[in-house]
C-alpha cells in the first residue's frame, strides 16, 4: 500500500512491520486482560471459569457479555460449554409429554379412597420399575411460546394443552371454549355466573380487597383458576390448587394462563403452607366435605389463616333454602350441612360477616389468644411444637394455636414487601435478626442487578411464571417483584430454618418441597427457574441428575436458569447439563473472580415430539401474531 509522506513522496510500508505491529498491539491487550483477570496468577478459580465462558479469541470478564439468546425464536443456539460431557440424555416417548411422577394416575389407584388420600402425591419409590425416568420430557407437537401476560389470562396456545373435555362438561358454565388455535377462558365459573370479576366485585361488598389488607388468597379446588387469574389486576395473588382428576389439565391451564397454581388436594396430610399464611381462602363449589370429619377441613384452613383473614364459601349448602331443587338434595340433607359448617365456625371462633346469594363469608378472629367461648371442652388444641412442620404429616382434628410471633400485625401491600416481617422482629426464625435480614435483602439487589446485566429481558414480559428453588427469606422475588410476573418461592425441606412464614409475610407466596422428588406440577410450566445453592443443599441427599431432569421437566422451551453455587458444584451441573439440550454460560461472582461462588446461566433448547433438529422455518410462537385475533 502507497502512502504519502511530508515530503510528498510515495513510500512502501515494510510487510515485515505491519506484522511487528499487529504482535505488538495483540501482546498488550492480552497483558491488560491478563493482569486484569489474574488469569496465569495461580487463581484456579478464575482458570477454570475463564476455560468455561471464553470464546475463541476472548477473555472472559466477572460480568461476561452474554452469549446466550433469552429471547424467544425456537431455533437451536450451538452450545459453548467445553466440560467433557456426559453422554446425551434421550427423548422420552411422546405418550410422556404431560408426565407428572408423583400425580401419575395408575399408582394413584392404588391407593386408598378415604379422605382422598388417593389423590395426594405419591412418588415412584426406587423399588418401581419406573422410578426417575432418565429422559427428557418433549413438548408436545406444534407447541408454542405462551401469549404475554395479560394476554394469556384469556387465551392459551391449544397446542400447549391440546385437551378439549372441559370445552363441552362445562360448556355452558364458561369455564373455557375451543377455538381452533386457542383456547378462550371467559372469566366464567361454576359460581360465576356473570363472570369473576363480577364475582370479584361482590366479595368486595365484605372484604377490603382495595385496601391492601388481603394480599394472599388460597383458592382450594380451583379448576381453571379464573379467580387467582382475574384477582391479579387488584394487586391480590392467589395460589390455586386442584387435584388431577377426571377433569383433566385444570392446574395444566391455570399455568399456562400464567396464574400461579399447583396440582394438590385437601386429603389425610397438611397442605404444604406454613401457619397463618393466607389473607384469605376460598372454595367455589371445589367439593371439599366441610361439615365432615369433626370439621377437621376448617380447622386445617384455620392453621394456614392468618388473625383477621377470611374464609369463602360460595356454593351449597350456602342458602340452600332457595337452591335445593336446583342442587338436586334434600332440604334436610343440606340444612344439616350448613348447621354443622356454622357450628365448627363458632367452635374455631370465626364470625360470620356475609351471606349473599350463594356465598358466605366467615372472618378469623384478631385476638386468638383471647378465650373462644363457643368451644367446647372437648375440642383441643393442637400440641404440635412447631405449626409450620407439615410436609408428609397428616391433618389433626385440633385448633392450631396462635402466637403473637406468627400473628403480628401486617402492613397493607406493597408496604408489607419491604416491611420487617413479624416472624423476624419478634426472634421466631433462628439464624436471622433485623440487621441480617435486611443485609440479606440488600445482598439480592445487588445479585439481581448483576443478573440484569447478563439478561436484560429479566424485567420484561418475557418471564411469567418464575420458580425460585430455595428462596431463603424472599430476597430474590422481592428483587424482581414486577406486576408483570409472579415467584414460586419453594423452601426446601432440607433448608436449615423454616423461612416461609416470613414470605408469606411480605406478600409473596411459597411452598414448601423436598427437591429429591418431583414437583406437583405439569411439564413446561416454568418460564425461569432460579435456585441458590440448592445442588449444594442436596449434595449427600439425592443425585445432581435427578434434580436437572426435574428442572428441565418443568421449564418451558426456550426458558431461562439461572443457578448460583460453588464453582465446583457448578462444573458438574454443566457437566450434567450438557446431555439435556442447555445452553450454557458460566459468569464469576459480581464482587471479586476469587469468590468461590459463580453464577451458571442457561437456556433450554426448543423441541418437540416430533423434533430433534429444529430449523428456522419452525413456527414462532402467539406472542409473533399467529393467533386467531390477528
Amino acid at each position: 500500500m502507497a502512502i504519502k509522506g511530508n515530503s510528498g513522496e510515495s513510500k512502501a510500508r515494510s510487510p515485515v512491520a505491519i506484522v511487528a505491529a499487529v504482535v505488538l498491539c495483540c501482546f498488550f491487550y492480552i497483558l491488560g486482560a491478563w493482569q486484569r483477570s489474574g488469569y496465569g496468577k495461580g487463581d484456579r478459580i478464575a482458570v477454570a471459569i475463564t476455560h468455561q465462558t471464553a470464546a475463541p479469541c476472548s477473555i472472559s470478564s466477572s460480568t461476561p457479555s452474554s452469549n446466550l439468546s433469552f429471547d424467544t425464536h425456537h431455533t437451536s443456539p450451538n452450545s459453548t460449554a467445553a466440560a467433557p460431557p456426559l453422554p446425551p440424555f434421550p427423548p422420552c416417548p411422546a405418550s410422556l409429554s404431560d408426565y407428572t411422577p408423583c400425580h401419575d394416575q395408575d399408582r394413584a389407584m392404588k391407593f386408598p379412597r378415604k379422605n382422598m388420600a388417593y389423590r395426594e402425591r405419591h412418588c415412584p419409590g426406587p423399588e418401581e420399575s419406573s422410578a426417575r425416568l432418565r429422559c427428557l420430557i418433549p413438548a408436545p407437537s406444534g407447541y408454542v411460546t405462551p401469549f404475554p401476560w395479560p394476554k394469556s389470562r384469556d387465551l392459551v396456545p391449544y397446542a400447549n394443552a391440546p385437551y378439549k373435555s372441559l370445552t363441552v362438561e362445562k360448556a355452558v358454565q364458561n369455564w373455557v371454549r375451543y377455538e381452533g388455535a386457542v383456547l378462550r377462558f371467559p372469566g366464567g365459573g361454576t359460581q360465576f355466573p356473570r363472570g369473576a370479576d363480577a364475582y370479584i366485585d361482590q366479595l368486595a361488598t365484605a372484604i377490603p380487597f382495595p385496601s391492601g389488607a388481603v394480599r394472599t388468597v388460597l383458592d382450594t379446588g380451583c379448576g381453571v383458576a379464573s379467580l387467582g387469574a382475574y384477582l391479579d389486576s387488584r394487586g391480590v395473588v392467589a395460589m390455586s390448587f386442584a387435584p388431577r382428576d377426571s377433569h383433566e389439565a385444570q392446574v395444566q391451564f391455570a399455568l399456562e394462563r400464567g396464574v400461579p397454581a399447583f396440582i394438590g388436594v385437601l386429603g389425610s396430610v397438611k397442605l404444604p403452607f406454613p401457619a397463618s399464611a393466607f389473607d384469605m381462602a376460598h372454595c367455589s363449589r371445589c367439593l371439599i366435605p366441610w361439615a365432615g370429619n369433626g370439621g377437621m377441613y376448617m380447622m386445617e384452613v384455620d392453621r394456614v389463616l392468618r388473625p383477621g383473614g377470611y374464609w369463602v364459601l360460595s356454593g351449597p349448602p350456602i342458602n340452600w333454602k332457595a337452591n335445593y331443587r336446583k342442587w338436586e338434595r334434600t332440604e334436610e340433607d343440606l340444612a344439616g350441612e350448613q348447621a354443622r359448617i356454622e357450628e365448627y365456625a363458632r367452635m374455631l371462633c370465626w364470625e360470620k360477616v356475609a351471606e349473599m346469594d350463594e356465598i358466605g363469608v366467615w372472618r378469623k378472629r384478631l385476638d386468638t389468644a383471647a378465650p373462644c367461648p363457643d368451644r367446647p371442652a372437648n375440642v383441643r388444641l393442637c400440641d404440635t411444637p412447631n405449626p409450620d412442620d407439615v410436609w408428609y404429616k397428616n391433618i389433626e382434628t385440633c385448633v392450631t394455636p396462635t402466637t403473637a410471633a406468627i400473628g403480628g400485625q401486617l402492613e397493607p401491600f406493597p408496604a408489607r414487601l419491604k416491611a420487617l416481617p413479624p416472624r423476624i422482629a419478634a426472634g421466631a426464625v433462628p439464624g436471622y435478626t433485623a440487621e441480617s435480614y435486611e443485609e440479606e435483602n440488600r445482598q439480592w439487589e445487588k445479585h439481581v442487578r448483576a443478573y440484569r446485566k447478563v439478561n436484560y429481558r429479566l424485567d420484561s414480559e418475557r418471564y411469567r411464571n418464575i420458580m425460585d428453588m430455595n428462596a431463603g427469606v424472599g430476597g430474590f422475588a422481592a428483587a424482581v417483584f414486577s406486576p408483570k410476573s409472579w415467584v414460586m418461592n419453594v423452601v426446601p425441606t432440607a433448608a436449615e430454618f423454616a423461612t416461609l412464614g416470613v414470605i408469606y409475610e411480605r406478600g409473596l407466596i411459597g411452598i414448601y418441597h423436598d427437591w429429591c422428588e418431583a414437583f406437583s406440577t405439569y411439564p413446561r410450566t416454568y418460564d425461569l427457574i432460579h435456585a441458590n445453592g440448592v445442588f449444594t443443599l442436596y449434595r449427600d441427599r439425592c443425585k445432581m441428575e435427578d434434580i436437572l431432569l426435574e428442572m428441565d421437566r418443568i421449564l418451558r422451551p426456550e426458558g431461562t436458569v439461572i443457578l448460583r453455587d460453588d464453582v465446583d458444584v457448578l462444573l458438574q451441573v454443566q457437566r450434567v447439563a450438557t446431555g439435556m439440550r442447555w445452553k450454557m454460560m458460566m459468569a464469576n461472582h459480581e464482587d471479586s473472580p476469587h469468590i468461590r461462588e459463580k453464577v451458571l446461566y442457561a437456556v433450554k433448547r426448543y423441541w418437540t415430539v416430533d423434533s430433534d433438529k429444529v430449523s428456522e422455518e419452525k413456527k414462532r410462537g402467539p406472542s409473533e401474531g399467529k393467533d386467531s385475533e390477528a
